[in-house]
């Protein structure tokens, strides 16, 4: 599985990645403009990322505008939320304004920071990203 990890706190991004390492190859980014890029480009490639887990806060861009971004470009292409890859927010922020606005923008899971090993292989697992390597 291709991984896309947005995150610009460094402590979080590793634990992220270290967590997620046994699912697949993880690419870092550390804003939510980076974010959009790698998608655009991976979708172009026709390498899409099958998980893209985004910070809520993050510079240049924050992950709700980017997770809508990223869903525009996958419906430019035909994709539709439910084929395309597999959100995860990732935020310090846990009231419901944001986890229902990370949902309305079709998001598949919500994790609140900080990340918690066992909740982000639930939140997988709920999502349907349980292979490993």
């Amino acid at each position: 599985m291709r991984i896309l990890i947005a995150e610009d706190e460094l402590t979080s991004r590793l634990i992220m990645q270290k967590i997620l390492q046994d699912f697949g190859s993880t690419t870092t980014v550390v804003n939510g403009e980076e974010a959009v890029i790698a998608a655009q480009m991976a979708l172009e490639d026709g390498t899409p990322y099958e998980l893209i887990c985004l910070d809520v806060m993050m510079p240049e861009l924050d992950g709700l505008e980017a997770l809508r971004r990223i869903r525009a470009l996958e419906e430019e292409r035909g994709i539709t939320s439910s084929r395309g890859a597999k959100m995860m927010m990732v935020s310090a922020l846990d009231d419901p304004k944001n986890i229902v606005a990370a949902f309305k923008g079709l998001c598949d899971a919500y994790v609140v920071k900080p990340v918690d090993k066992t909740e982000m292989l639930k939140k997988l697992q709920e999502i349907g990203c349980t292979r490993t390597r």
